[in-house]
């Protein structure tokens, strides 16, 4: 652990990709482990009587933060297995519309496919420009793409391959008027972006804990509006679905207790809160302005060097910023083992982590950066030579 930061980040690596995984700080990890050992110690009476509390106080603690009622919260792995939950829990007929985006993250729109297809309904795919000038486009895409079949829509908050803070409060509002409820993908907001979740009007909202928030990894959450919660099933029914409960009441139950696995990382989602909060004298307000600014710095500083136009405006941009690249002369990328020519010479030969993004699809890609408490200015100085000098970057 250096001694400028909590992260045991491997010092040998310029690691400008915290949106993928995130990174856990070591006080967190020690909170993890206190609570590993405090249910070694004696298994039964963690799982039995202590845990049930834990968890309902980790969860006031979340809800806090992110404008929500704790009875409106569950925790799940990630934003994945919110998104699934919500999907899986709907009743689709033939015909039906399931709307998302073009830049919705792969594996949701996988989870939309799988139950579309399972139920004869459709995805729908509506296309936000990219570069764009105003957030205003994003939202005239999502709503021409509306039909009187369409029964959800799916929204990133923050993009995945392409890092756009979407206007998700607009489109929310939008889409209720025309009488489609919403799935809200947070899973890159929480720490990256205020949040209000009960004042959004969405339907659903799910996010990761182990992104910006910094929690361990397997820390996500599940809000659901309480008018819903009688319709939302998890994806593992265990002992609550035998209680005779109905409404937000079995929502708790069956969504508390999924089977027994180790839940320690929701535990230490508090934790990372606070580790968090005491970075910078003004708390978290402080240190996503600082993220932010840092990674608007970023961007421009790429966009000069490299030649590259900026794809959206300041507004559209949170802790992370996308570029688009020249395309892509090699062939395609094969995931997980083949991550693209330039991105494998940037890691290899200049030891940096940054993804290059195949999108929207081979030979098109972007350069996605990450800006964290633990980067600086120089790291990104750095990138913009090291691009410059491979060979796939040149091949314009």
């Amino acid at each position: 652990m250096s001694s400028r930061t909590p992260w045991n980040l491997d010092p040998a690596f310029t690691y400008l990709n915290h949106g993928s995984f995130g990174a856990c700080p070591a006080p967190v990890l020690e909170a993890q482990r206190r609570f590993r050992d405090q249910l070694e110690a004696q298994p039964v009476r963690f799982f039995v009587r202590e845990l049930p509390a834990l968890l309902a106080a980790a969860l006031v603690e979340l809800a806090d933060f992110l404008g929500a009622r704790p009875a409106d919260l569950a925790f799940v792995p990630n934003a994945t297995a919110g998104v699934n939950t919500v999907l899986r829990s709907l009743e689709l007929r033939p015909g039906d519309e399931l709307l998302l985006t073009d830049h919705a993250y792969g594996a949701c729109h996988n989870a939309a496919a799988y139950c579309a297809e399972r139920q004869g309904a459709t995805v729908v795919v509506a296309r936000i420009p990219f570069p764009l000038t105003d957030p205003a486009e994003a939202t005239a895409a999502v709503l021409a793409a509306v039909t009187n079949r369409t029964r959800l829509a799916l929204l990133d908050h923050v993009t995945s391959p392409t890092a756009l803070v979407l206007p998700v409060a607009d489109m929310v509002a939008a889409l209720a008027a025309r009488g489609v409820p919403t799935l809200v993908d947070g899973a890159h907001a929480p720490g990256m972006i205020p949040l209000d979740i009960a004042g959004l009007g969405a339907a659903y909202y799910t996010g990761n804990c182990h992104k910006w928030l910094c929690a361990p990894r397997g820390a996500g959450f599940l809000w659901v509006d309480p008018a819903r919660q009688d319709e939302v099933r998890p994806l593992c029914i265990s002992h609550g679905a035998g209680l005779g409960l109905r409404g937000p009441a079995r929502f708790r139950a069956e969504m508390d207790w999924t089977g027994t696995h180790d839940p320690s990382a929701w535990l230490a989602v508090p934790e990372a809160m606070r580790v968090m909060s005491a970075l910078l004298p003004g708390g978290w307000p402080a240190l996503m302005e600082r993220n932010r600014a840092l990674a608007l710095e970023a961007r421009q500083l790429l966009s000069r060097a490299l030649d590259l136009p900026l794809p959206c405006p300041d507004e559209m941009v949170g802790s992370m910023a996308a570029l688009p690249l020249p395309p892509s002369a090699g062939e395609a990328p094969v995931w997980p083992e083949d991550r693209g020519a330039l991105q494998e010479a940037l890691f290899h030969e200049h030891q940096m982590e940054v993804p290059i993004i195949s999108w929207p699809a081979h030979p098109g890609r972007v350069l996605r950066i990450s800006a964290q408490y633990y980067n600086a200015t120089e790291q990104y100085e750095r990138l913009a030579e090291s691009i410059k000098m491979a060979e796939d970057f040149s091949l314009k």
